[in-house]
């Protein structure tokens, strides 16, 4: 596995790794999101669905909705598992035709449900490191996705 480690000290970094991903993950991409509440999984969501087009306006977490759906360039699936209450309940949603899909599906909470997501994805794990600070980390998890971590790294520059 690879991974990079991404240092934001405010919410306009956090914004550039959200448009360094939006251009680096290929269609059809998972990407994993784990953190504590207010951690900022949904604000990087939010930026990068911004950078494909979509209103960051529209891009709440689905909570309670459980999944939301995005149109910009490509679509986006933006899916939350912090309401549920096991995989079961995971796997009755139907993630595989998201995973199986041509947008990039983005994971809240996937840790809860980590034996049902893809052999291939981009982990991202972010810890609060200040009031307005986060470190993320970006792991490549199975095959393709360490050109992705040099692509976001390049964008990043």
């Amino acid at each position: 596995m690879k991974d990079f480690v991404y240092e934001a000290e405010n919410e306009s970094q956090t914004a550039r790794l959200g448009t360094a991903l939006a251009a680096a993950l290929p269609d059809g991409a998972t990407v994993s999101l784990c953190g504590t509440l207010g951690a900022g999984k949904t604000r990087l969501v939010q930026a990068i669905a911004a950078a494909s087009g979509v209103a960051p306006k529209t891009v709440v977490s689905p909570t309670f909705v459980l999944i939301q759906e995005y149109q910009g360039h490509r679509p986006i699936y933006h899916i939350d598992a912090y309401r549920l209450v096991d995989e079961d309940e995971f796997l009755q949603l139907g993630p595989e035709e998201y995973f199986d899909g041509r947008g990039l599906t983005l994971v809240e909470w996937a840790d809860r449900v980590e034996s049902c997501m893809p052999r291939n994805r981009l982990d991202i794990h972010i810890e609060v490191s200040g009031e307005n600070s986060r470190r993320f980390r970006l792991v490549a998890v199975g095959r393709g996705f360490e050109a992705v971590l040099d692509a976001v790294r390049s964008g990043l520059q």
